[in-house]
């Protein structure tokens, strides 16, 4: 049965992807009596029928399902060795997809692919951005290769991390706020405050929510959003204030940055999957980085 499957593991991926015979037909290339062919045989190799109708098109039965679960896996690991064996001939040609925080894209992904892509001009990058938790769950998954996390490191058994850099994390609040002019402010000072916040999720919600914690109060939420460049706007309009990186190169318009005393730090890191072989050109642009922040 294994043998007869292998072939079209890719049949039953996309016939679960389109439901519909003709289309995986169309994604695969091959006319559509070879794919009905192929699916009367593999039900009548595993002694049931693979598919079912389902309005214009049809749908796996619950065997077809468990056969498709397995070649999803399997046609994950082979796309990964196909790329490993391209990458071990020519590693300069490689692809390498990252993901990072939207706050770290100003400045920090920018300077670290503009040195790399100088040196390595036919290694070619696939960006995604999100949230924290985003980010470290798409890379447990498999859908990036490293990710740029804050805080750092993760904790998950599954991801190692190296640390790069300290950010210090600064009060946002409106330049008219009783706040801007001092020269420091302490959290709880921003007792009785509005807040904008990032969503949950967020490295910088939470550490918000926890400094907040630890003060004795919670967070009275105005709006929360996912950009930090909203944040901003949102604080510079008076609506709230707000704990983020300092902006670079300077404070934005109607926004005053004010030192936290104590001061708040968070910590910038590189993940990867720990049971994995990166491939070469993925594990050439880690040691880069890492031999940078060292």
């Amino acid at each position: 049965m294994t043998a007869q499957l292998a072939p079209q593991l890719a049949l039953l991926t996309a016939l679960r992807r389109t439901t519909n015979v003709t289309r995986a037909a169309e994604l695969l290339g091959v006319p559509q009596p070879t794919v009905s062919r192929r699916i009367a045989a593999l039900g009548e190799a595993l002694g049931a029928p693979l598919t079912v109708p389902d309005g214009r098109g049809i749908r796996l039965t619950r065997a077809a399902e468990l056969l498709a679960d397995a070649a999803e896996r399997a046609l994950a690991a082979v796309d990964a060795g196909v790329r490993q064996a391209r990458e071990e001939v020519d590693p300069e040609s490689g692809h390498i997809v990252l993901g990072f925080l939207h706050l770290l894209g100003r400045s920090l992904v920018p300077t670290l692919l503009r040195g790399y892509r100088a040196d390595h001009p036919g290694v070619r990058f696939t960006l995604v951005q999100g949230s924290r938790q985003d980010m470290v769950d798409r890379l447990t998954s498999g859908e990036l290769d490293l990710a740029l996390l804050a805080p750092a490191p993760v904790d998950d058994p599954l991801l190692d991390t190296a640390v790069l850099s300290e950010q210090e994390i600064f009060l946002s609040v409106p330049t008219s706020h009783r706040l801007a002019d001092r020269p420091s402010a302490a959290i709880e000072d921003l007792k009785d405050e509005e807040f904008v916040l990032l969503e949950t999720g967020y490295g910088l919600r939470t550490i918000t929510d926890e400094l907040c914690a630890a003060a004795g109060f919670e967070p009275k939420i105005a709006f929360e959003g996912q950009e930090s460049d909203t944040v901003r706007g949102l604080v510079a309009a008076g609506l709230g204030v707000a704990l983020l990186p300092r902006f670079e190169p300077g404070s934005p318009a109607g926004v005053a940055e004010v030192p936290l005393v104590p001061p708040v730090g968070r910590t910038i890191g590189l993940a990867w999957r720990k049971d994995v072989v990166l491939p070469p050109a993925v594990l050439r642009f880690r040691e880069r980085v890492r031999a940078q922040a060292r």
